[in-house]
């Protein structure tokens, strides 16, 4: 934006001109933490923020039962499912000057619950300075008797408003609406679980502006290159006239799971931090006995403009603080009160040089568990987790305050299918590895032979395809197609005749959708309510061979790679769910009408994907071979096959189907 850094350097001198202060105190009922600018309250009754008021401004309004407090802490890890700690919490104040000469204070809330002897500790700091809360959430469960709980279901911070002064949702840079009036909310009529049809407010701005369709799914972000994200009071609605900004951002992303193609809730009316949660098909841990993981430092930033301030310009100020080596130095003065958090003495700065593949587009490299697909990083209660982009120029990458350990590298990229992959990379505390050789990698693509023909793109997501990326131009805000409710894009009206995909005539845009059903639901279809069985579950690929392409090959492969896979488990991917037929789901291609395999799609790598409007889920693949006897010069058909009719048991209003979402696929003769 022309003049947005301009903009910022003004808003910085703003707070600069502030008298700086810092007061940490404990009155009979609460803790308060306050500056020049931000003052905060923490309540003794209930364990949690239940004030927030920034220049004069109150960023929460009144608390009303589970509205108007935070950021605070819940979570589902109690034998009966959720819990919000406070209640019978202990209590820490805490005070100091940090190593750069900043003072700061802090709150430390601990609660145990009971009957299982499990802990939740949250903590908030405040310095001298910033208009932001620094947070820590810790869990631990020891408990002999029962060394096996449950599992982590979710674990988040939420920062939870009561007030009207906010009037937009951001999600991404592109991705921002209106919160939906008090007056749409009143008409809204449930078309699924958490998904709401707002058309009968035709004059409400987000119906006009964003969509007819309102979920909390609809902001979902991946975690790749995200860095912020919250709500915006565009001035119309505050006390003085002026804008404010509620954000959290991912200052770092270590403690987090899933790496890099994690996708997760993070803004609806409430500004989420999902440390833990299963959305669309992400692995969760166990609470075993001797569990003890700290999550954190995250970043709560609130912020002030004048009346003409753009959400935009809010938000880019709050995305200054995505940076793992931000306040690096304050978080070493506190690491003392933070169990579990590794001071930059036990860090270093990651390099590499990868040697890469030719046709890679937008390579990065990723450090998490060992000997684990970084997508199910939840096994070791240690586990960490960086990225970083990959120069595709120079292969060099460097990723910057990452702990000491052993840890597995994967590299990918757009255009080159498959992963690099090298266990037992060893990361050493200490000295930049610049004074050291880099580490160096080669990265040899994967192939099964001489390139015949692909469809899509590898870049892990299905979003090329038909109502993925593709925007909604019918609204003026023109969000992308995936993220609105999938009853919208009416399958049997966009192939009435079913997929039939046409190598070098087709295109993936119009003629592959986004999602292959194995039948088209009628329940929670707001659209369509009956459901349609014909031509949905066979997708049919039609490709021309030469002579020359056949002469001298004798083996065929087909890769299958997905984005994302919904068996009859759903979300719950490591439950035995005997009851139900399609916890694995099996795929079958056929060439020319006969049968090559049928591959078991395992229940481990299920996720809710595209009827929570995603693209981007459990990444994974299989490679499909057969001798090209089977093929023959000119036309050529394969069927893709998911069972007729397959479903499952669903006990929120939502559609039993199972389905498939394709990244990419390739044909290969050797």
């Amino acid at each position: 934006m022309p003049g947005l850094g301009s903009k910022l350097l003004a808003l910085a001198a703003l707070v600069k001109a502030s008298v700086a202060f810092l007061n940490a105190t404990e009155s009979a009922s609460q803790f308060v933490l306050q500056n020049d600018r931000l003052y905060l309250a923490v309540d003794k009754k209930n364990g949690q923020v239940v004030d927030v008021v920034l220049d004069d401004e109150d960023l929460l309004g009144p608390l009303s039962g589970n509205t108007g407090k935070g950021p605070y802490v819940d979570c589902s890890c109690v034998p009966s499912g959720a819990w919000t700690p406070g209640g019978t919490a202990t209590f820490q104040l805490i005070k100091g000057t940090d190593s750069t000469g900043t003072p700061y204070g802090g709150v430390r809330m601990s609660d145990t619950y009971k009957p299982t002897n499990q802990s939740i500790e949250q903590w908030w700091f405040l310095r001298e300075g910033e208009t932001g809360i620094h947070l820590f959430t810790r869990v631990t469960y020891f408990n002999q008797t029962t060394p096996h709980l449950r599992d982590l279901g979710e674990l988040r911070t939420l920062f939870r408003p009561n007030t009207k002064l906010w009037t937009h949702l951001s999600g991404s840079d592109g991705n921002y609406a209106p919160i939906p009036s008090a007056d749409a909310y009143k008409n809204q009529v449930v078309v699924q679980d958490a998904t709401w049809y707002l058309g009968n407010t035709a004059q409400d701005a987000y119906v006009q502006q964003y969509s007819d369709y309102f979920t909390k799914y609809t902001f979902a972000e991946s975690w790749r290159d995200h860095k912020v994200h919250g709500q915006f009071s565009d001035g119309t609605t505050s006390s003085d006239g002026n804008t404010y900004g509620a954000w959290l951002v991912h200052n770092t992303r270590e403690t987090y799971y899933g790496g890099p193609l994690h996708h997760d809730l993070i803004v609806d009316g409430i500004v989420y931090n999902y440390l833990v949660s299963a959305h669309y098909g992400a692995p969760v841990p166990n609470i075993t006995h001797g569990f003890d993981r700290t999550w954190g430092p995250q970043y709560y930033h609130f912020n002030k403009g004048t009346p003409n301030t753009t959400l935009a310009e809010l938000r880019a100020d709050a995305a200054r603080f995505a940076d793992p080596t931000w306040n690096a130095d304050f978080y070493d003065s506190i690491a003392k009160y933070v169990p579990n958090y590794a001071p930059k003495r036990k860090r270093t700065t990651f390099e590499a040089t990868i040697q890469l593949p030719r046709d890679a587009k937008r390579p990065i490299a990723v450090l998490s568990e060992n000997r684990q697909d970084f997508q199910l990083n939840v096994f070791d209660h240690a586990s960490l987790q960086y990225w970083a982009d990959v120069n595709p120029r120079t292969g060099r990458v460097e990723i910057p305050m990452v702990k000491a350990g052993v840890y597995r590298l994967t590299v990918y990229a757009d255009g080159v299918f498959g992963w690099f992959i090298q266990d037992d990379v060893v990361v050493s505390a200490g000295a930049r590895s610049r004074s050291r050789s880099p580490k160096k990698f080669h990265w040899k693509p994967e192939s099964a032979g001489k390139e015949i023909w692909r469809i899509g793109t590898p870049d892990k997501s299905a979003g090329e395809y038909k109502h993925g990326y593709a925007l909604d131009t019918s609204k003026p805000l023109a969000p992308e197609q995936h993220r609105i409710y999938w009853g919208q894009w009416d399958f049997p009206t966009d192939f009435p005749d079913g997929v039939n995909f046409k190598v070098g005539e087709s295109r993936e845009s119009e003629d592959f959708n986004y999602v292959h059903w194995s039948w088209f639901p009628g329940y929670a279809n707001y659209v369509r309510p009956e459901p349609v069985y014909d031509n949905v579950n066979n997708w049919t690929i039609e490709f021309d061979l030469s002579k020359s392409q056949l002469a001298g090959s004798r083996r065929a492969t087909l890769t299958v790679d997905l984005a994302g896979a919904k068996t009859a488990n759903g979300n719950n991917k490591w439950a035995d769910l005997p009851a139900e037929k399609f916890s694995s789901v099996p795929y079958t291609v056929a060439v020319n009408g006969r049968d090559i395999e049928t591959w078991v799609i395992p229940a481990v790598r299920s996720g809710s994907c595209g009827v929570r409007g995603g693209v981007v889920c459990q990444n994974f693949g299989h490679k499909f071979e057969f001798p090209t006897a089977l093929l023959k010069k000119g036309a050529n058909k394969f069927v893709l096959s998911l069972p007729f009719n397959a479903t499952d048991t669903e006990t929120s209003v939502l559609p039993g189907v199972i389905y498939i979402q394709y990244d990419a696929l390739r044909l290969e003769f050797s």
